[in-house]
């Protein structure tokens, strides 16, 4: 019973404010890096800029209310406000940039295959400690978490 509520708990979508197909723009052949980018010194992942939605949607689908809503973000000047699926706690400490080398599905699984981003992978300390395990990865305490 508990396994059928984790599961159940995992792939609850979050009602996001546009919706966003990933399987519909990796089927066009957009990657993940390409509208997540890590800035800077390259820690943490990025939600596209709108920007770089309207590089595309300047012309593609402009009719469609969701683009609609879209440009009016643009217009005001004001990111989209999209519902985070994974989120680590403040006392854990993770670089995108450290994990470059893992696929990305490693941690958030077959995205491009949804039509809506639920999380269907845990991000708990037994998958981050296992994945460690399996790369041979430091699993010391300090190592993920923040120094209190």
């Amino acid at each position: 019973m508990r396994l059928l509520f984790l599961s159940l708990f995992m792939l609850a979508a979050a009602e996001q404010p546009i919706p966003y197909s990933h399987k519909k723009h990796v089927a066009m052949g957009l990657d993940c890096a390409g509208c997540h980018t890590a800035p800077g010194k390259g820690e943490a992942a990025t939600f596209p800029a709108e920007s770089t939605c309207m590089k595309c949607h300047v012309a593609v689908k402009k009719d469609s209310p969701a683009i609609q809503k879209l440009v009016e973000y643009v217009k005001k000047k004001d990111p989209v406000p999209w519902v985070r699926v994974y989120k680590l706690p403040n006392y854990v400490w993770f670089s995108h940039k450290a994990h470059a080398k893992a696929a990305c599905a490693k941690c958030h699984g077959d995205v491009g295959a949804l039509d809506v981003m639920v999380k269907e992978k845990p991000i708990d300390m037994n998958s981050c400690m296992g994945c460690h395990d399996e790369h041979n990865a430091p699993n010391e305490c300090n190592f993920c978490h923040n120094p209190a």
